[in-house]
């Protein structure tokens, strides 16, 4: 008994020997990390903070783009990604939840403002494995400030918003391809955490995205442990660098016209392509381009059908288009005379024979200049034949044929020179085998229409700093080469006139009232995917290159349509539905005036803004004006022209009053008084024809509101059924 007491004293002692030992240890070790902060080599301070330490990214804003008239073309916009927070650990007060308490109620209340089924919504906020938070995929980014204020106001527990940059186009189809559009780019993080990058994908968004793109920042600061700030926190912040802003040569009014007249075609014609470019003939500025089929830069409708800028990548046989180049070469080169006659219809290269478009029946003899008028392979050929072919072969390379422009856009094509055989050198005088570029064909019309100088085309007019507004890079005219004289381009642009006004001209049809149009009509043939010419009457490129006014030209137009469906008609027409309405509209927005055979005497407005109406009114009958008031306003709120401007006596002037805008009856008028209105009001014109309105979509004294399209028909004073009868039979064939 006294054994068994003692063994538990002993054993007794060692327990609490034992016990003394571990608590002078732990006792010992908490001592230590107290004392030094560190345990097992670790700094137990800055890993605690750095458990709570987070790191957001500063978006740094992209860069704007602008047109010529700083009118924004393409910018940053808010945009939110909706996310469910499941984790009911982030709930403290349960009479104010942070996350989803009621899954069914906010799947079905999101499925009204989201693009998913509320099925699908379910399942993501039931996710197994007890996420932290789900997001909703595509359907839940992007989302605009108006809907997320709605969802807002739903009052929906743990539902959250991350606030995103995203990319706005306010004039939706409009110079898509020059433009681009970006995409958020998905990428995952060393931690896992995924992040959305913005990239341009095609366009100046693409080519410029250096200088669009900006630079991110970053915020530091301590949290809980759900990531909600601190109080007492400290932050350390290192701003965001935003982009660059881009100033485009592109000016939007004319853009919007050939917009429109694409859009007519599109819709009466249905071609598999259309394209046209306006660019600055002194300059090489380009003002506006587009293309059909295009797409919506926001949603990237249409997309699918043409990723290709084929203003820049399409490379293709002009037809009798690069007539105008063999034209000039020959006026150089001193052999061409528009007096001296030759015999039409067909042309011997070795065993081949070349044909004029009318089966090779030609004209019998005709002048050089009458066969220019009608297109004439045979005279080009000819043309090829005095000069030589070694010596127009160094022309196509002096007006840079086959060779890119440099006009700084993605997938520029060269285009290729095919003139290896004494067939292709001739071909190649009229425009078939060897391949070019609509840009191309702009850049060597800068020649004719720029006293020789030809001028590098360009899209860009400066790239400026977001936050100072300096100019960090500007761009200016560029002459990349003179392959023609002077005098060439004046008669060049002489005899290319008298394809328009010759009575055998081919380029009828693209008559401008008021102005005089250089020009050459072009059909060219398509290649097939078997490598062979298609045929039948619609499969080619119809296409006209114009230059106004012939004297000074102001502005070169290029047009084509390729694969038009044609009832009854030529090629001509879709080519003239795009052309004319957009010469004439440009060069009467310009400002460039008309040709004027009666002399009148011209006044100069005061500024009658602010007067009373019927003291205007007054006025303007006194200056021999004829007054058109829009509006019962008793006060003049704008005119047009505008105050200093000059006009002519009995020409029309349009005052707006303060109150109750009408449409007047505009039958009989001519079609710069119809500008004046929708400039005054704000509306945007659409019209066809030549001469005088005889119809209008909007009905006179109804209400006119900005923005409201107007369409005009015009009609030319006489007998407008036998003139487009006599129009029609003029038309070309096939050139």
């Amino acid at each position: 008994m006294i054994e068994n007491r003692n063994n538990q004293k002993i054993g007794a002692a060692i327990l609490f020997v034992g016990f003394a030992l571990l608590f002078f240890i732990l006792f010992s070790r908490v001592l230590f990390i107290q004392a030094t902060g560190k345990a097992d080599g670790h700094e137990l301070k800055n890993e605690a903070l750095e458990k709570y330490r987070r790191t957001d990214v500063l978006e740094a804003k992209r860069g704007t783009i602008y047109d010529a008239n700083n009118e924004v073309i393409a910018e940053d916009t808010s945009s939110f990604t909706i996310a469910a927070i499941l984790d009911a650990s982030v709930t403290t007060d349960q009479k104010e939840p942070n996350h989803v308490t009621d899954p069914e109620k906010t799947a079905k209340v999101l499925a009204k403002y989201l693009d998913m089924e509320e099925v699908e919504i379910l399942k993501r906020l039931k996710k197994d494995g007890d996420p932290f938070q789900v997001e909703f995929g595509s359907a839940g980014r992007g989302l605009s400030n108006s809907v997320k204020r709605k969802i807002e106001d739903e009052n929906l527990p743990g539902i959250t918003f991350i606030r995103q940059a995203k990319r706005f186009y306010p004039n939706g189809k409009f110079a898509s391809h020059l433009i681009g559009f970006t995409q958020q780019i998905e990428e995952e993080g060393k931690d896992g955490k995924i992040t959305f990058e913005t990239e341009g994908q095609m366009g100046i968004e693409k080519s410029y995205e250096k200088y669009l793109k900006g630079k991110d920042g970053k915020i530091r600061y301590t949290s809980d442990l759900w990531g909600y700030l601190l109080p007492d926190r400290h932050e350390m912040v290192a701003e965001p660098e935003d982009g660059n802003d881009i100033y485009l040569t592109i000016n939007s009014k004319i853009q919007t016209f050939l917009e429109d007249a694409l859009n007519e075609v599109e819709a009466q014609y249905d071609p598999s392509k259309a394209f046209a470019i306006v660019a600055e003939a002194k300059t090489g500025k380009i003002l506006a381009m587009s293309q059909r089929p295009t797409f919506h830069p926001g949603t990237r409708e249409g997309l699918d059908v043409n990723w290709m800028n084929d203003l820049v990548e399409y490379s293709y046989e002009p037809g009798s288009t690069m007539k105008i180049f063999t034209l000039a070469a020959a006026i150089e080169e001193g052999v061409f005379n528009g007096e001296e006659t030759y015999q039409s219809g067909t042309y011997q290269v070795g065993p081949n024979r070349v044909r004029d478009h009318n089966g090779g029946a030609g004209w019998g003899e005709i002048t050089y200049a009458e066969g220019i008028q009608r297109s004439s392979n045979v005279a080009m050929a000819k043309l090829l034949e005095k000069m030589t072919p070694g010596v127009f072969r160094q022309y196509l390379e002096d007006f840079h044929f086959g060779q890119k422009t440099g006009i700084q856009l993605p997938n520029e094509a060269s285009g290729s020179i095919l003139y290896n055989f004494p067939l292709e050198q001739v071909t190649t005088s009229f425009g078939q085998g060897t391949t070019v570029t609509a840009m191309q064909m702009i850049q060597g019309a800068t020649a004719i229409a720029n006293n020789g100088k030809m001028m590098k085309p360009y899209v860009i007019d400066k790239i400026a700093d977001n936050e100072t507004g300096d100019t960090i890079i500007n761009v200016e005219p560029e002459v990349v080469g003179e392959p023609i004289s002077k005098k060439t381009a004046d008669e060049t642009l002489d005899v290319l006139e008298t394809v328009l006004t010759a009575e055998e001209g081919t380029g009828k049809t693209y008559q401008i009232e008021g102005y005089d149009v250089a020009g050459k009509t072009g059909t060219a043939q398509l290649v097939g995917k078997d490598g062979k010419y298609l045929t039948g009457a619609s499969n080619y490129l119809f296409s006209f290159m114009g230059i106004a006014p012939k004297d000074d030209p102001e502005l070169i137009v290029y047009v084509a349509v390729a694969q038009p469906k044609l009832e009854n008609e030529s090629g001509s027409a879709p080519v003239s539905r795009i052309f004319n309405p957009v010469m004439r509209n440009s060069l009467q927005y310009l400002n460039v005036k008309p040709a004027e055979n009666i002399v009148s005497k011209t006044v100069e407005l005061k500024d009658f803004t602010g007067e009373k109406t019927f003291k205007a009114r007054e006025a303007y009958e006194k200056y021999g004006v004829d007054p058109v008031i829009i509006g019962t306003g008793n006060k003049i709120v704008k005119q047009v022209p505008a105050a200093g401007e000059k006009m002519l006596q009995g020409e029309k002037a349009v005052l707006l009053t303060s109150d109750n805008w009408t449409m007047p009856d505009m039958t009989g008028w001519a079609i710069r008084d119809v500008m004046k209105i929708t400039e005054i009001v704000g509306l945007k014109l659409s019209y066809s024809g030549t001469g005088y309105v005889i119809s209008q979509n909007i009905e006179t004294d109804s209400v006119l509101k900005e923005g409201q399209k107007l369409i005009v028909q015009l009609e030319q004073q006489g007998n407008m059924e036998e003139a487009n009868e006599k129009a029609k039979e003029d038309s070309d064939q096939p050139r």
